[in-house]
């Protein structure tokens, strides 16, 4: 079947969403073609439809895999996706598979990891399941050189990148102005807190009760975490769609916030620390030149048994101080508080945002913008 010239076909982590990379490029598209929005849809879970129309009603949706859904997918002149289709379906030939991915690696992936720890999957069958995805993408992002070099490990993808950084964190440059982060506060809260500190860990594999059922323990006292921090302080906590729900923060509802579904580039524009542990929001939270602090609280077991790293994550590397006891992790939020950075951290910090955002300025969506309006792979 022929392709609809012009047609663009988005998705964002498997249909559960509207955000990260392809959202970014769909705004930027529009921006430069407004005629666009007629040509352009989102593939979203039926179970997602109606919440995301009501979000978004400016945006055509296509349930996904419904027979509807087909003659879209099976048509479009692009695709552009943050994550991986499933194997069955085949691609069109004409089609141009613009794969954006969704973050710089720490954790090791695809055919990098050496025991899959997901319910339902052997190992050799997810490495499997990479190698033969990356295959069907026509270009691939990469936000910095590091990850250009482990996506071609990782994926063995043999295609072409598009080094230029990630199209979602050109806000982090346009945006970060007071009146922005003014409005985004306002938004959010319905008031203007002072600061705000955000904690933002990585997804554990493993962490799950049985197939399906996963589980989230804080691993610090809100009680004593609100001791070492002024007393107009904000905790914004960002986890994981599946343990949104599994998050006590009874007795600090004025204080803590649990934001699992807003933006996360809006979050980071009105934090001033961020704490995590092994997530990609390091990378991306970089570009800001803000203070990190690192809470691997089971860096052994996570690095060693879980999924391994990249490269040696330690304090010497880190743009922040680590901290492995909840001890040291009280201490390090104190000298955060008395000096409102950790000024030890300063040079790593630049070393840091050298190595994984020197790609990154703001102008990522207007290149995959202009590359799907001038027709892409057609026109090289």
């Amino acid at each position: 079947m022929p392709v609809k010239k012009e047609t663009v076909l988005f998705e964002s982590f498997n249909g559960k969403d509207v955000s990260d990379n392809p959202l970014a490029i769909y705004k930027q598209l529009l921006s430069d073609d407004p005629g666009a929005r007629n040509r352009c849809y989102f593939s979203v879970k039926p179970s997602e439809y109606r919440k995301l129309s009501e979000l978004y009603p400016d945006i055509q949706f296509v349930k996904r895999f419904t027979p509807g859904w087909v003659k879209y997918i099976a048509r479009a002149d692009f695709w552009v996706m943050n994550s991986r289709m499933p194997k069955w379906w085949k691609k069109n030939s004409q089609t141009t598979f613009i794969q954006t991915w969704h973050g710089t690696p720490l954790k090791k992936l695809g055919v990098d990891i050496a025991n899959v720890e997901i319910p339902g999957s052997t190992t050799a069958e997810y490495h499997q399941e990479f190698v033969d995805e990356a295959a069907r993408w026509d270009y691939l992002i990469a936000p910095n050189q590091y990850s250009h070099d482990i996506f071609k490990s990782a994926f063995k993808y043999a295609g072409r990148f598009l080094d230029i950084g990630y199209p979602r964190n050109d806000v982090l440059y346009s945006e970060n102005t007071p009146e922005k982060i003014a409005t985004i506060k306002q938004k959010l809260f319905g008031f203007q807190p002072k600061q705000v500190v955000m904690y933002a860990p990585t997804w554990r594999d493993d962490s799950f009760s049985e197939k399906g059922q996963y589980k989230f323990n804080l691993p610090f006292d809100l009680n004593e975490f609100f001791k070492r921090v002024s007393p107009d302080t904000m905790l914004v906590i960002r986890p994981h769609y599946l343990v949104k729900d599994r998050i006590d923060i009874s007795g600090y509802e004025d204080r803590v916030r649990i934001f699992a579904d807003v933006d996360i580039n809006q979050l980071y524009l009105i934090t001033d620390l961020l704490i995590t542990d092994y997530s990609s929001v390091m990378f991306d939270f970089a570009n800001l030149e803000r203070p990190m602090l690192f809470y691997p609280y089971d860096l052994i077991h996570y690095r060693d048994q879980l999924r391994g790293f990249y490269f040696d994550y330690n304090q010497d590397n880190l743009p922040g101080p680590m901290a492995q006891s909840t001890d040291e992790f009280y201490q390090d939020l104190k000298d955060y508080t008395d000096h409102g950075s950790f000024t030890d951290f300063s040079t790593n910090l630049e070393a840091f945002n050298r190595k994984f955002c020197s790609w990154e300025n703001g102008q990522a969506s207007e290149k995959v913008s202009q590359l799907i309006l001038q027709g892409g792979k057609r026109n090289e």
